[in-house]
């Protein structure tokens, strides 16, 4: 096990590293988004060749049966859910619409989050989360690659110990559970996307300590305590988004518990 994880870890952890910054090159222009679905198209047709030719397999977590409405239904979720987020951290007074962005500056975001969410969730759900899933069973498994994700965002600029923390309970979870509810990388992939769109290409707001705010349909700002809005990490530094996306967690881990998902950690050998 040891050597296929070391290998795959390798590969899409350079992969991960790659396609956001080719996206990035191209800046706030309309070609950031053919470039980020083509940058997305490569890491996924990249995906099935390493996993039949390291694994010796059909990677079923990418089917093609079912694709359109893992993604689609993802999708729709996550830009509900942080919708949702960003409504409540208004009605606290943490958020307010300064206003109107631009429409080339969102589909420049969404190019961008194509490549982000399959990129990292190729990595942590389809590669560490799988793999790990072998030896600790599914509880270990959420449990390392939470925490290893919620640790990833330590690097960015406005990173803080608390908003890792944040990230690693809200979206390292919620990510994890999709997949294990589902078996498959497109609901995960979907929900990756349509949050992170919705934050910076609809409401304009930090993502996960970035710099700046993003420019999207609006211009947003936040404000107040931390635990409301975020801070400098952005609204996923929010209590209100751990708690919403914990929400979602919970129903997702009893789908797969209802649908004998759930893998017990295998008993050590005398």
């Amino acid at each position: 096990m040891a050597p296929r994880l070391l290998l795959l870890l390798l590969l899409f952890g350079v992969l991960a590293a790659l396609i956001p910054g080719v996206t990035g090159a191209v800046g706030t222009t309309v070609w950031a988004l053919p470039v980020g679905v083509a940058a997305a198209a490569l890491g996924l047709w990249a995906y099935r060749l390493a996993i039949r030719r390291i694994e010796g397999r059909e990677p079923l977590e990418l089917s093609r049966e079912g694709a359109a409405r893992g993604l689609g239904w993802g999708t729709a979720a996550g830009l509900g859910v942080f919708t949702a987020t960003i409504a409540v951290i208004a009605v606290f007074g943490g958020y307010r619409i300064t206003g109107w962005g631009s429409f080339e500056a969102f589909l420049a975001v969404c190019g961008l989050m194509c490549a982000v969410a399959v990129a990292e969730e190729l990595l942590f759900r389809g590669v560490l989360f799988r793999v790990v899933e072998e030896v600790s069973g599914t509880w270990g498994a959420l449990a390392v690659s939470s925490v290893l994700f919620g640790g990833l965002h330590l690097v960015n600029p406005n990173a803080t110990l608390w908003g890792a923390l944040a990230i690693a309970l809200e979206a390292g979870l919620m990510l994890g559970a999709a997949y294990v509810a589902t078996r498959s990388l497109w609901l995960p992939i979907g929900l990756h996307l349509g949050w992170n769109t919705a934050q910076a290409g609809v409401f304009g707001t930090a993502v996960s300590g970035s710099e700046d705010a993003f420019a999207g349909l609006f211009a947003g700002e936040t404000s107040g305590p931390t635990a409301l809005s975020g801070g400098a990490f952005g609204p996923e530094g929010s209590v209100f988004a751990v708690l919403l996306c914990g929400a979602i967690t919970v129903y997702l881990l009893r789908v797969a518990h209802r649908r004998g998902h759930i893998v017990p950690r295998p008993a050590r050998r005398a």
